[in-house]
């Protein structure tokens, strides 16, 4: 091959050998929920490029066909045609239709509140099966992942046993931010002072990254942890590692912990205070703050709205002569 040939090639030629060492996870994950949310995209692009496609090659037929030197037929009086209408709006129209109703269905369907219903293809959710639930908390710049059924904690660490449901309860310390294991399922927004809901399942044993997806400042980039996929007996060796750690997460190494860093290394907690998330929640983990529920009931109940319309003065008649 000459070597103008080879110059031009070669970047094709790496471009090929790139790809060929790409997992694209988002399209070949290993959860169910993750997998259909994929398949959703595949499907969402072939509509659109149902119409995409053909525009693209008319564009170009139409350039070449119609150029100054051709002899396609001049017809200036031309204005209206029924049949070339109802094409150029008929094939629009169903796409739209067809992806609106996909996106009806898959949006009920792939809710992340939603609790489950299967675990695969084929594969229902068993009656007496209990999910297992993980509260998550983005840090400054860290994720905290508490599991109050086994009462442990871990930093930038998450482990579940596959085929098992997941509830994720998420919120944030400080600023917002997004929690993402794209083999597991999609992003999903943490915000202090609320609450978002992740129902995943993981059907592959392996690890498998999981990352902050939304900007939050200077520690973002690493803001990283891995997600370990195990089977049962593996998970319950791995929670009583985290037991054997020693070591406490009450309120004041809470605090401690939500100061910022960055490049955290993992670490795990042996017991965890069992109204910790809840205070974390509602923003009151420092000593004396009043809990955001607290406050709400307060100003909701009855006795204190009462107590305000009294407290307001009153106005004189002369302010409303007018």
């Amino acid at each position: 091959m000459p070597f103008s040939k080879s110059l031009r090639a070669a970047p094709l030629i790496a471009l090929a050998t790139l790809l060929a060492g790409c997992n694209a996870v988002v399209l070949n994950p290993a959860g169910d929920v993750a997998a259909q949310q994929g398949r959703l995209v595949v499907a969402s692009t072939v509509l659109m490029l149902l119409i995409i496609v053909p525009v693209i090659a008319l564009t170009l037929l139409f350039a070449w066909r119609y150029r100054a030197k051709a002899n396609a037929t001049y017809k200036p009086d031309w204005d209206h045609s029924t049949q070339l209408e109802l094409l150029i709006w008929a094939a629009p129209l169903l796409i739209i239709i067809a992806l609106g109703a996909v996106t009806w269905i898959t949006t009920h369907t792939l809710d992340p509140y939603r609790p489950l219903s299967r675990l695969g293809a084929g594969k229902p959710v068993p009656a007496d099966t209990k999910p297992l639930v993980v509260d998550v908390v983005s840090l400054d710049w860290k994720w905290l992942f508490i599991y109050p059924e086994q009462g442990i904690a871990t930093v930038n660490e998450l482990a579940a046993p596959v085929d098992r449901p997941i509830e994720f309860h998420l919120t944030s310390s400080n600023v917002m931010n997004a929690f993402y294991v794209p083999a597991l399922a999609g992003m999903i927004y943490t915000m202090p002072g609320m609450e978002t809901k992740l129902h995943a399942v993981i059907d592959k044993p392996g690890q498998y990254e999981g990352f902050s997806s939304n900007y939050s400042g200077a520690g973002f980039s690493h803001m990283r942890f891995t997600f370990h996929a195990t089977d049962a007996a593996a998970f319950d060796k791995w929670v009583a590692d985290a037991k054997a750690a020693g070591n406490a997460l009450d309120r004041n190494e809470y605090q401690q912990l939500a100061k910022p860093s960055e490049r955290e290394p993992v670490r795990h907690y042996g017991t965890v205070d069992g109204d910790l998330y809840d205070a974390i929640l509602n923003r009151c983990v420092a000593p004396g703050q009043m809990c955001m529920n607290e406050m709400m009931a307060h100003d909701a109940s009855p006795q204190s709205t009462s107590h305000e319309s009294m407290s307001m003065p009153m106005q004189p008649a002369s302010a409303h002569a007018h």
